[in-house]
């Protein structure tokens, strides 16, 4: 499943990968803009294929410990069909983050439309990109995000409280697995966003911070470090932008 993600990922990207220069110094990439003859619908149903593939590559890794003791636990139980369950799960969160991205399609098409009919509201882009970087920093301090962030490293308490028979059960976890993961990784992927949707060096990165997060015994002290980080680029990309202006 990794290995059909990440190709399909890596066929987006170069699909998609293409950008056009913007007033205010940035470029737009293709994926917020429509192929000719295509309906917005059209686009959206395929910006939602693309982010599903990439989110299976990017979170699969992660994600694995998670589904493998649930696996366990419900053979263990002597459930029928527990690889038929795992998936229902695994399906299930996933559907979480394709949900997500549709959120991010509606915000990014609706910038690319202002920027594409505005030169003035796309020079101010690039200050709301650093606004984002730095909200985005901000919450990875907070207690919000180290609440989420615990429950995504302890597979075992997850599945020992809300553990429910059958493939109800499967969804209702997977659902309540992916709303967590979503409060614990929303503000990384609203950086990979600020650096391309569909830059696979962004992808990677970010990838290997929810990982490291979820894995290390440190990662927590990682996602605070990505947090500050993620901060001072906002600022430098704030006063870039205002330099911009007013020259």
């Amino acid at each position: 499943m990794f290995a059909i993600a990440g190709a399909l990922t890596l066929t987006s990207a170069r699909m998609s990968g293409a950008a056009m220069p913007m007033p205010g110094g940035w470029t737009m990439a293709m994926a917020w803009m429509r192929m000719p003859g295509q309906t917005w619908l059209g686009a959206g149903a395929m910006f939602a294929g693309m982010w599903l593939s990439m989110m299976v590559a990017m979170m699969l890794p992660s994600s694995l410990p998670m589904l493998l003791l649930y696996r366990r636990v419900v053979a263990f139980r002597g459930e029928r069909h527990a690889t038929l369950l795992t998936w229902l799960m695994a399906s299930a969160y996933f559907i979480v983050w394709t949900l997500f991205g549709v959120i991010a399609y509606g915000i990014g098409i609706s910038i690319a439309d202002g920027a594409m009919l505005s030169p003035a509201f796309s020079a101010l882009v690039p200050a709301g990109a650093g606004a984002a970087l730095i909200l985005s920093g901000i919450y990875q301090l907070t207690p919000w995000k180290s609440s989420c962030l615990k429950h995504c490293r302890d597979p075992l308490e997850l599945v020992a409280r809300h553990l429910h028979p059958g493939w109800r059960g499967a969804v209702a976890l997977g659902v309540h697995h992916g709303l967590f993961c979503t409060g614990c990784c929303w503000a990384l992927m609203v950086m990979q966003l600020v650096m391309g949707v569909m830059n696979l060096g962004a992808m990677a990165a970010i990838a290997g911070v929810i990982a490291l997060e979820k894995l290390l015994a440190r990662g927590p002290l990682i996602g605070r470090v990505v947090g500050v980080i993620a901060i001072a680029a906002g600022v430098v990309l704030l006063a870039h932008t205002g330099f911009r202006l007013s020259a």
